[in-house]
């Protein structure tokens, strides 16, 4: 879920729980993987070497493989535990923090990284942006997703008054907004905002598309899937990057 380690001892042990929600639904998940595919090719024409930063439990990357066949896909997480569960549904997950030391791979070893639910819980994502940079090749892929702050639903609990869905005001409990579960969401992104971070850190933007988020009540489920047509309204973001 997150690979920021510089955070105070009890926001550590917050990501370390189990039972903290780590990703938002397969959909996204498969949207992105099929980005992904198309980006690197197949398999045929060279295994490429895709680093899954942030791979929490490793359930996005198990819900990746059937698109990513042949190719080599690597978990990295900060969190021992998230590790121990994403080696039984991966083959490689190695301990790495995207702040501090950094990642512990050689610079330009990665065709593509994969950084899905992950921005929002950092402290510092200038720091995490420019070590991505640093393990990708020049010309190579970043698959970023992350939470709407403009989502369609999110813009008119705004004109209510109401807290947007995805933002955070306490990791205790949740607070003037819809939805039960604490994520420990720090930022949050508009379409606009995301692309220009990503621009100025030194990514050239391919395309940017949307993806439905799983917690959105059923009968409201058809809308949020028609939302995916225009990605500054819609519920996930997913953003395709080459490093410049």
């Amino acid at each position: 879920m997150t690979t920021a380690p510089a955070h105070p001892p009890h926001l550590r042990d917050f990501y370390e729980n189990p039972a903290v929600p780590v990703a938002s639904g397969a959909p996204r998940s498969r949207r992105q993987a099929r980005m992904l595919a198309a980006a690197l090719g197949p398999a045929a024409g060279g295994a490429r070497t895709v680093l899954d930063v942030g791979c929490g439990d490793g359930t996005a990357a198990a819900t990746a493989a059937p698109f990513l066949r042949g190719h080599r896909v690597i978990g990295v997480d900060w969190s021992q535990d998230a590790l121990a569960r994403a080696r039984t549904r991966m083959p490689y997950a190695v301990r790495g923090e995207l702040t501090g030391g950094g990642l512990p791979l050689r610079t330009a070893c990665a065709d593509a990284v994969l950084f899905s639910e992950v921005i929002e819980h950092l402290v510092d994502p200038d720091a995490a942006l420019a070590e991505i940079r640093r393990v990708l090749r020049p010309g190579g892929h970043l698959m970023l997703s992350t939470p709407n702050l403009a989502a369609w639903y999110n813009r008119a609990l705004l004109m209510a008054g109401v807290q947007p869905v995805f933002s955070e005001v306490s990791l205790r409990a949740v607070h003037g907004r819809p939805g039960r579960e604490v994520v420990g969401h720090l930022r949050l992104y508009t379409a606009r905002a995301l692309r220009e971070f990503v621009a100025a850190s030194g990514f050239e933007v391919v395309r940017l598309a949307g993806a439905p988020f799983h917690g959105v009540p059923r009968p409201l489920r058809p809308l949020d899937r028609l939302a995916c047509a225009r990605p500054p309204l819609a519920s996930i973001l997913l953003l395709h990057a080459r490093r410049a």
